[in-house]
């Protein structure tokens, strides 16, 4: 799980930076009250909830950037299921430093164990099938990095992370071009004066739409929005393994199944970030 990190180091340090400067802005009047500043003490992160735990690591580069002297020794793995009443891991070191870091840890954990408990349910619904699940850009402002790193922990995969590492023609862009060669034929010309190599992705709304796709055999990938399991399916069949396929809107939990039976490469959910519910964690002290 680290190599999303080792991946994405400096946008996930920069969110570190800033929920810590927005929470403590260089003072914890609280912590400052009651502890001497050589004080140490130790605590646990205690599972109240049954999940799939996620969030060690980032919770070891948040007490570190905090505090460098903060030592975090994990008591599982990082995507591990945990049943309520586990331990995830011991922190220990300067007092202010662990309870000034606390609420930003527990905030972070406790949405992304949320997001890689869902993301591992769903994951599974459909594990007899090729079909994988994808998130999407529907995140938390400024929490994107976690969200989607947690979708990984539990066994999702990540879409693009946001819209400078992918092009997807959507259907304002192809509506706004006045149509899906127009905005193929300028997309083209644009990666080639920018020599750009990134996927392109586009969505279509219709079988006559994947007939003008199929003529840009450069694309990678369609989407095929908003179409029940037997349309899917048929413009599965059409498509023919020449692209690969996407299936995305009005797709939830409990016809997931029917849309991964299709033979559709992927399926996008907007809701395995959104509509995660959080797990109760607590750090207590020993």
């Amino acid at each position: 799980m680290n190599n999303f990190y080792d991946t994405h180091q400096n946008s996930i340090d920069r969110f570190i930076d800033q929920a810590l400067e927005e929470d403590i802005e260089g003072v914890d009047h609280s912590s400052n009250a009651c502890f001497d500043d050589g004080l140490k003490r130790e605590a646990l992160l205690k599972v109240k909830d049954n999940c799939i735990i996620a969030g060690i690591t980032l919770a070891q580069k948040i007490f570190h950037r905090h505090d460098p002297s903060l030592t975090l020794s994990p008591l599982c793995k990082e995507g591990e299921k945990l049943e309520a009443g586990a331990v995830a891991f011991r922190v220990e070191g300067k007092a202010k430093s662990l309870l000034s870091s606390e609420r930003l840890v527990l905030n972070c954990m406790q949405r992304m164990s949320g997001i890689a408990t869902l993301s591992h349910r769903l994951s599974q619904k459909i594990r007899h099938t090729k079909c994988k699940i994808l998130d999407t850009r529907k995140t938390t402002p400024g929490f994107r990095y976690p969200e989607k790193w947690a979708v990984s922990t539990g066994g999702g995969y990540n879409h693009r992370m946001g819209l400078f590492d992918a092009i997807m023609i959507k259907d304002n862009h192809i509506d706004f071009c006045g149509g899906i060669s127009h905005a193929l034929e300028k997309t083209k010309a644009y990666l080639t004066k920018n020599t750009l190599k990134i996927p392109v992705i586009v969505e279509v709304r219709n079988g006559l739409e994947i007939d003008q796709v199929m003529d840009f055999p450069w694309v990678k990938r369609i989407l095929l929005d908003n179409m029940s399991p037997k349309i899917l399916m048929e413009n599965i069949q059409k498509i023919d393994g020449e692209f690969e396929t996407e299936a995305s809107g009005n797709i939830i939990a409990d016809n997931l199944v029917s849309y991964a039976e299709t033979g559709v490469d992927y399926v996008s959910m907007g809701a395995l970030t959104y509509a995660a519910i959080p797990v109760d964690l607590s750090l207590k002290a020993v």
